[in-house]
């Protein structure tokens, strides 16, 4: 029996509103060509490659674009972890920056998000799902897999500085850190807040 069109735009949309079958995995130099092919030519936004956290805003401004990209590649050479792709079907559609929050002196530098206090701790610094798997969990996922990679690195506490919106719905360039709301279903709590919309959240990582 043919099937008409409005059924299948109605089973088209219940396919894209299911929870993707997601995997994760530190990215490691093997994996550089899945982020490249996840952020594109734009290296996620506006040449970033994920380095805004990392360069002083002069150094960041000069490295848009091809600098940043070999800064970011660098660190993975080097055999450090800055973050954890997500792939559904074994495409790469997510990716979360997690690092401790020593490599990023910007934070310090930061009056909004300074220091709660002297307890050593990882960030969550950046969240970029891409266009097709937004508004599916992705983050939340993501945030989950950030914890446990701190966990079997041995962290005890990773922090995120996600954002709030007080007016609801908020576009999703503005939301590189993530929403407040996906961090506290991946179990974080808020522990300071020195902006209306900026709160720090924090989730405790236990060693299994």
């Amino acid at each position: 029996m043919p099937t008409s069109s409005t059924e299948g735009r109605g089973a088209r949309a219940r396919a894209a509103s299911r929870p993707a079958r997601l995997t994760f995995h530190p990215l490691v130099p093997e994996r550089w060509p899945d982020l490249e092919r996840l952020f594109g030519q734009r290296g996620a936004c506006g040449g970033c490659w994920c380095m805004w956290w990392r360069l002083a805003r002069s150094e960041f401004e000069r490295g848009k674009g091809e600098k940043n990209r070999r800064a970011l590649r660098r660190i993975v050479n080097e055999g450090r972890v800055p973050g954890i792709l997500a792939y559904a079907d074994g495409e790469p559609v997510g990716w979360c920056a997690v690092a401790p929050r020593d490599e990023y002196p910007v934070l310090e530098r930061s009056r909004t998000l300074k220091r709660v206090d002297e307890r050593p701790v990882w960030s969550v610094v950046c969240l970029f799902i891409t266009r097709g798997h937004r508004r599916r969990g992705v983050s939340v996922r993501l945030l989950e897999a950030a914890a446990d990679h701190v966990r079997r690195k041995g962290g005890g506490i990773l922090e995120g500085y996600p954002v709030e919106s007080r007016t609801g719905a908020m576009p999703d360039a503005f939301a590189w850190t993530g929403l407040a709301q996906a961090f506290r279903e991946a179990g974080f709590r808020e522990v300071a807040r020195r902006s209306p919309t900026r709160p720090i959240m924090r989730r405790t990582v236990r060693a299994r």
